[in-house]
């Protein structure tokens, strides 16, 4: 007896479910039930909160790096290089030197004193555009 009820019970509740899948609509959901499920991410009140808020980025270090030139040399010549030594550079006297973050070329400026310090003043900017023609090269 208690196998009957037992299966009576278990039939109940799939024809229970059954009974709910067949209510369901099988039709697509229109973009008002769309909307309650998901957030549109091109909504305004999402949008602002992140895309115009940059304060997030500001604290990140990067490497900041001014190259006067390169140079190859030898281990040899290289374990030879004393104080006094000079080492020669692919750059020119008075050529623009190259303002590199995190590796990847910014910039161009040239050397400056102030208060008997060095800096660099920035001569040219490079876009971003350029920036990525010279990644295809």
């Amino acid at each position: 007896m208690s196998e009957d009820l037992t299966q009576t019970i278990a039939e109940d509740d799939w024809a229970a479910a059954m009974a709910e899948q067949s209510s369901v609509t099988t039709a697509p959901a229109t973009a008002a039930q769309s909307a309650d499920i998901f957030q549109d991410l091109a909504a305004p009140s999402v949008s602002q909160g992140t895309a115009n808020d940059i304060d997030f980025i500001l604290d990140i270090p990067v490497l900041l790096t001014v190259e006067l030139g390169r140079t190859k040399i030898a281990i040899k010549n290289l374990l030879q290089l004393a104080q006094g030594s000079v080492v020669e550079l692919d750059g020119l006297a008075g050529e623009p030197m190259d303002v590199l973050v995190n590796g990847c070329l910014i910039a161009q400026g040239e050397v400056v004193v102030v208060n008997d310090k060095f800096g660099v003043r920035l001569t040219d900017i490079i876009t971003p555009a350029e920036r990525i023609r010279k990644l295809n090269k």
